[in-house]
């Protein structure tokens, strides 16, 4: 990794340094302010002083000479061992896939459901609902009223099953941000699409809702998440406040105050730090003051989900954003996250597009895409 140090009188300036010497791909390992100059210590000058680092590209292997020496040797068994590592790690991920698939097959068969409603159960199965969720939908269906369980068929139960989901989710919050918080926080792992979903959100209040909207980032960690929020405030014509610290942060709300709705982009790993959430919350009632919606991508597998979704405990989420619909079929995680920790879906993003491929959630919605039509 090359690291170097930059220093100059803003952090702009720093920054086009940053990104000439270092590329889009440079990471903020550090930045603080710093007085040089002066006379008898007197009329120093304040700057900005920055530590950035970017991973250089791998060198190319070197050919073997005839005759291996000693450090030559060395170096093959380190390769060795470097592949069997390799090795061992994709012999695990496929224990891992055989395991899974074990519990998925073997969740199939300990129960046994008439046909037509195994079949169903199987559906769920199939879409990652969780298995005790997924036994307990079914359990509750079959005590609906029918003439002959036996000889119901697979679209009645379908049908059934669609009922009973949305009345479970009808206990849920299904609402869209509605301006009653000023500010918003979307927060999330790395690449999952906030930056995306930010910008779709902010010109369907502005095209739409007719309100005079704002972004702040604090996802400064890396610099091509900055340069993207840049990009889609110039196309909407919205400011952008760049907070490199919880007093960037202030003052940025300080200046957006008269905003209806201000939106910030928060890097993927401050939320599960202590110490940051400490800190900001001594700028903001995190309760009372604003609205976080926790943005998670549909193709990261259902078990990894509710990992992620524990990340974030310390803070109060409102609801959920689910993104990249577009790239799986299986939805079984938005049932899961919904009714084991009761928390409702604003929104269901299905594409890059903006303002275009995001859609306003609904009990039907997600009832559909559990089940099917």
């Amino acid at each position: 990794m090359k690291v170097k140090k930059y220093t100059a009188p803003t952090m702009p300036e720093v920054m086009k340094q940053v990104r000439k010497e270092l590329g889009s791909d440079a990471v903020i390992l550090n930045s603080k302010e710093v007085y040089q100059g002066g006379v008898f210590g007197l009329f120093k000058k304040r700057k900005i002083e920055v530590l950035a680092a970017v991973d250089p590209q791998p060198e190319k292997p070197k050919k073997t000479p005839p005759q291996p020496s000693l450090a030559d040797i060395k170096f093959e068994r380190t390769s060795q061992k470097t592949n069997d590592s390799i090795n061992n790690d994709k012999v695990i991920e496929e224990v891992r896939e055989l395991r899974r698939w074990m519990e998925k097959n073997t969740s199939k068969q300990q129960h046994h459901f008439p046909s037509s409603y195994q079949a169903v159960y199987d559906l769920l199965i199939d879409k990652e609902v969780d298995g005790k969720l997924a036994y307990d939908l079914i359990e509750t269906v079959m005590e609906y009223p029918s003439s002959n369980k036996q000889e119901i068929s697979y679209e009645d139960i379908k049908g059934l099953l669609r009922k009973e989901i949305k009345n479970r989710l009808g206990k849920q919050s299904f609402h869209q941000i509605d301006y009653s918080k000023k500010f918003v926080h979307l927060v999330g792992p790395t690449g999952v699409g906030k930056t995306t979903t930010i910008a779709k959100i902010a010109a369907n209040s502005m095209l739409k809702d007719k309100k005079k909207v704002a972004l702040i980032t604090t996802d400064t960690y890396r610099i091509a998440a900055i340069e993207q929020l840049k990009t889609y405030s110039k196309i909407l014509d919205i400011p952008l406040e760049i907070a490199y610290s919880i007093e960037d942060y202030r003052q940025a709300r300080e200046k957006f105050k008269d905003y209806d709705l201000v939106l910030v982009d928060t890097a993927g790993r401050n939320f599960r730090d202590p110490k940051y959430i400490a800190d900001l919350g001594k700028v903001v009632d995190l309760t009372h003051d604003i609205d976080t919606y926790l943005v998670l991508s549909l193709t990261t597998r259902a078990t990894d989900l509710e990992e992620i979704f524990t990340q974030f405990k310390n803070i109060p989420i409102k609801q959920l954003i689910f993104t990249k619909k577009d790239e799986t079929t299986t939805f079984g995680a938005i049932l899961n996250l919904c009714l084991l920790h009761n928390k409702g879906v604003a929104y269901v993003t299905h594409g890059q597009d903006v303002p275009d491929d995001i859609v306003e959630t609904t009990v039907d919605y997600i009832s559909t895409l559990i089940v099917g039509e």
